[in-house]
């Protein structure tokens, strides 16, 4: 994804992860020193000079010196030249975060976004409830979805069903078939969307299912996909997820 991205989009980009993240992404090894437990916090202007960048699209990597020593940052792709003072808005800690694209794994970088020049950094939104979706924004509203056919194979199931049987489909392979009702591409290099096929509650949210994948659609796309069910995903500063489907491939229908 290129150009600068909403502030509220670094909050789910920078989330901080589970070991061993992937970003799809990459460039080659490099040295500096990385954050320590001084480090700033989710929600603070991260600032310096640009000591090195790494161009890995859709992100740019950057080797910023601040005051409390060098530390990696993560921005959607942006011509910085090296010497540049930047400011990252609302930086969120990942760990252990890697990038393929890189062949490298930073034991800590930071994801946010480049603040403008000379302006004043966003305070970050309160952490959100859990089943945040991507970018902090709530779940989908309900939508008017008319009821599709299910999925075929031994894997079908309706969003309703995943939600209905999660216990003895957690880490199994899915296969749903429905509508995409929000998309957000190129987050933790991965794209993420929403699915609805008129199954499940919407009193309760089992309407709606998230789901993250490399292939690429767009809202209001109907498509069948097929990847791993997981159950309460934590990556981290609030972002949970009670389901979610991961690793995804797409059939566009």
């Amino acid at each position: 994804m290129r150009g600068a991205l909403p502030l509220s989009f670094a909050l789910l980009v920078a989330i901080g992860c589970q070991s061993k993240k992937s970003d799809a992404v990459v460039a080659a090894p490099t040295t500096g020193a990385l954050p320590t437990a001084g480090a700033p916090a989710p929600g603070q202007g991260l600032s310096g000079k640009v000591l090195e960048r790494l161009d890995a699209s859709p992100y740019c990597y950057l080797r910023i010196q601040t005051v409390r020593g060098d530390v990696w940052a993560a921005v959607p792709e942006a011509k910085i030249e090296k010497g540049t003072e930047v400011t990252i808005a609302n930086p969120m800690l990942m760990n252990n975060f890697e990038s393929k694209t890189l062949n490298r794994t930073f034991p800590e970088v930071y994801f946010g976004t480049l603040a403008p020049a000379g302006g004043t950094v966003a305070a970050a939104p309160a952490a959100p409830a859990a089943g945040a979706s991507p970018m902090g924004t709530p779940p989908p509203a309900p939508l008017e979805v008319t009821k599709l056919e299910k999925a075929s194979g031994p894997d079908a199931q309706t969003v309703g069903d995943l939600w209905a049987k999660k216990g003895s489909l957690k880490e199994k392979t899915v296969a749903i078939h429905g509508k995409v009702v929000k998309y957000n591409p190129g987050v933790m290099g991965r794209n993420w969307l929403h699915l609805q096929d008129g199954s499940g509650d919407t009193t309760k949210g089992t309407h709606d299912i998230a789901v993250t994948t490399q292939d690429t659609v767009a809202k209001g796309d109907v498509v069948t996909i097929k990847g791993v069910l997981r159950l309460d995903k934590d990556f981290g500063s609030g972002y949970t997820y009670p389901l979610i489907v991961e690793e995804a491939k797409v059939v566009k229908k």
